[in-house]
């Protein structure tokens, strides 16, 4: 061990710490798409669900790319895959129909994802109205 090694921790250890610090300072998911706005309507078998997005989708290289219907404890109840970017038609609605929740249902959720950055940890809730 030289005299030098303790320094060059000290400087390692300092580097270490900001770089941590830096990326905690950056929110993990900064693209994944925003439910703007989310809808349930009762129709003749299940429900119609109607979710506004808003995403910087840049191409096919990053766009949003689904949203799904989950119950409280996060059983999908239905998805809806977007099959392409919408690069020049932001915020943009799309509907799932036939959606079947079970009876007793009060509140579902929504949650979004890109083709980056997967689906977003927070959910959209969504009071049914019968």
């Amino acid at each position: 061990m030289t005299s030098s090694d303790p320094l060059r921790l000290a400087l390692l250890r300092t580097a270490l710490v900001g770089a941590c610090l830096a990326a905690m300072a950056v929110p993990l998911r900064a693209d994944a798409p925003q439910i703007t706005h989310a809808s349930a309507t009762p129709a003749a078998m299940g429900w119609r669900i109607d979710v506004t997005l808003l995403h910087p989708d840049s191409g096919w290289d990053h766009y949003a790319d689904r949203w799904q219907v989950e119950a409280e404890d996060g059983t999908v109840l239905g998805q809806r895959i977007l099959h392409h970017p919408h690069v020049d038609e932001q915020p943009f609605t799309r509907s799932l129909s036939g959606v079947l929740v079970p009876d007793g249902t009060q509140r579902i959720f929504i949650r979004a994802g890109c083709s980056v950055h997967g689906l977003a940890e927070t959910r959209k809730p969504v009071d049914l109205i019968r």
